[in-house]
């Protein structure tokens, strides 16, 4: 699972804009096969999620695939479609979005084939599952450019690595977003937090390893005893066992549960409004502060701006293809939505000042080791944070 990063001097200048979650309730999202007019009106117009714009000739210059989940999952799929949005639309592009029918490399490559005879010129895979699919899209579509975010194309065994000069691998440094969120929960005064994880693929378990390192450094700068409940759900979906889980650890006494795994969020949210005023959430991905009264804040990438800038390097004829871009604290690739966070003691100071410290280098991050994703097998010198890994 070790990846390689290279950090590009294009993100640098990216323009920081709020990522506004829409506020209604979850419907399925079209299938690959479905599209027509009507039915992409219909939706919109029951999910609040902008579907689909078609041009002249019934087909759609951009397009994202979506990865496990729906269009509207107000998390990593949504995040990326917005910034898809956002510059169609300023620039009168026709575009579309795709679901698999299963989440599996054929699947995903045959929705891709899709998005390419549906006349995609730039293709948005978001998410690791996506890695073997776009490895072997880039030889069968070698006209068709793609950004693919949380991951860099390998084949089944990860023993080649190959990105062509059309494919814009993205990654995230998730660990430092966790980690000021981890820091952030602490410093508010909570000293009995909890993990929530969907499936375990490394940016979820990297948002896992900084939340406790963040905690943890927290806990020993203010001399406190923190304690944090630590679960994989296994998959991306809202389930009654993930918000019996979450209901449990709330009437356990935990304060806040950092919900990180798409759906996931709707069940650890619903715990939490049954266990008000104790029950808080931190959303992941995108500010989901309007989902719920629950969530204090988020645990964000950057993700619009991400593809935004992506696709407008595309156009501008800039398209850093062949190289992997890396977004971090340093050129503002993740953080928290400090103007829509509910914070009691953490202060917009106390922020930038351990904001600058990620952004500088500062503060070095264990990683999870290979084949591991339990953090109490990596995160062995924690003294004043207790980790409870829930199997």
């Amino acid at each position: 699972m070790k990846k390689r990063f290279l950090a590009l001097a294009l993100v640098a200048a990216m323009s920081v804009t709020s990522l506004a979650a829409c506020s209604s309730s979850s419907t399925e999202a079209t299938t690959a096969a479905a599209g027509d007019a009507t039915e992409a009106a219909d939706e919109e117009a029951s999910t609040g999620v902008k579907t689909q714009s078609e041009s002249e000739d019934g087909k759609y210059e951009l397009a994202l695939v979506t990865d496990l989940g729906t269009i509207d999952d107000k998390a990593f799929n949504q995040g990326a479609w917005e910034g898809l949005v956002k510059y169609a639309e300023e620039n009168g592009i026709s575009h579309k979005y795709y679901q698999p029918q299963e989440g599996t490399t054929d699947s995903y490559l045959e929705t891709i084939g899709l998005a390419v005879e549906g006349g995609a010129k730039l293709v948005v895979c978001p998410g690791f599952l996506f890695e073997e699919p776009v490895y072997l899209a880039q030889e069968q579509y070698p006209d068709t450019y793609f950004i693919l975010l949380d991951g860099e194309p390998h084949n089944a065994d990860s023993s080649d690595y190959k990105t062509s000069d059309k494919v814009m691998p993205i990654m995230y440094q998730e660990d430092q977003a966790g980690y000021l969120a981890g820091y952030a929960a602490v410093k508010d005064g909570m000293t009995k937090l909890g993990f929530m994880g969907g499936m375990a693929v490394p940016a979820v378990v990297k948002f896992g390893y900084g939340y406790v390192q963040g905690a943890e450094a927290a806990a020993e700068e203010d001399g406190k005893n923190v304690e944090i409940m630590y679960n994989y759900t296994g998959q991306f979906a809202a389930t009654p066992e993930a918000q019996s889980m979450a209901a449990s650890w709330y009437q356990n006494g935990t304060e806040v549960i950092f919900s990180c795994g798409g759906a996931v969020g709707n069940s650890v949210m619903t715990a939490a409004e049954a266990n008000d005023p104790q029950g808080k959430v931190i959303g992941v991905d995108v500010d989901q502060s309007s989902e719920s009264e629950t969530v204090i804040t988020s645990a964000m990438k950057m993700l619009s701006n991400s593809v935004y800038d992506g696709i407008k390097a595309y156009y501008d004829g800039s398209f850093p293809g062949g190289q992997t871009t890396t977004m971090t604290a340093a050129n503002d690739g993740v953080g928290l939505p400090m103007d829509t966070s509910k914070f009691e003691n953490f202060t917009q100071e106390q922020y930038d000042e351990i904001f600058a410290k990620l952004a500088a280098d500062e503060i070095e991050l264990t990683s999870f080791s290979e084949g591991n994703i339990d953090p109490t097998k990596d995160l062995t010198e924690l003294t004043n944070v207790k980790v409870t890994y829930v199997e």
